[in-house]
């Protein structure tokens, strides 16, 4: 699977063909990739991919239950000034693995920004980061946030071969599953949804072909 570090606009592509019965939308920004069992890819084993841009300049997304065993105290301390966390950061796919973004709900910080999804903003700039940081330095508990390394990138058309290839399913992304969930059982129970929505897996979470 070839990756490509370039992010894409915000253009809406081509229509993807059906897909496993079901039309696919028009743009996947904004919604779940479910790594299935035939992607050998180990970057994406059992992955849960968040679809940040999906254009026809590609596509690209971050990886949401792959936490590393690096804390964002120790990825940013020299940066900013921090109070002491030890939340962890995650591993957002392998492209571009120095490049630093956070998801957060903070959206209050920058009223002109796009959410991604309703109450759920991307940023990968410095000053996302210290808003963000400053909040939470200053003992504000609403902040919610998640900090990633890298990011899954595709090429113009490349996610559509992998799609009609069968490597990933896809759902609508939803905010409750992305900052107040453990990411251990992600892919399982987003998987079971798929299986009651789609009806294209088993629903059941211990069906040995998807264990």
């Amino acid at each position: 699977m070839e990756r490509s570090g370039e992010t894409a606009d915000r253009t809406v592509g081509s229509c993807l063909d059906a897909f496993f019965g079901y039309t696919m939308p028009e743009s996947l920004r904004a919604h779940f990739l479910l790594a299935v069992k035939g992607l050998r890819d180990r970057n994406f084993y059992k992955s849960v991919v968040l679809m940040v841009e999906d254009g026809e300049n590609g596509s690209m997304g971050l990886v949401l239950n792959q936490p590393s065993d690096l804390t964002v105290q120790r990825v940013l301390q020299a940066h900013f000034d921090l109070p002491d966390l030890d939340d962890l950061v995650y591993t957002g796919g392998p492209v571009e693995p120095s490049a630093l973004f956070i998801l957060h709900n903070a959206g209050d910080l920058d009223p002109g920004e796009r959410p991604l999804l309703p109450g759920l903003f991307v940023g990968s700039t410095a000053d996302a980061f210290q808003d963000v940081v400053r909040r939470i330095a200053a003992g504000d508990t609403s902040v919610k946030f998640r900090v990633f390394r890298g990011c899954a990138g595709w090429a113009p058309d490349q996610l559509k071969g992998e799609l009609q290839r069968g490597d990933w399913l896809t759902l609508p992304a939803s905010a409750d599953y992305i900052l107040n969930e453990e990411p251990y059982d992600l892919w399982e129970r987003l998987m079971a949804i798929a299986g009651r929505e789609l009806g294209i897996v088993p629903s059941s979470e211990s069906d040995p072909e998807w264990n």
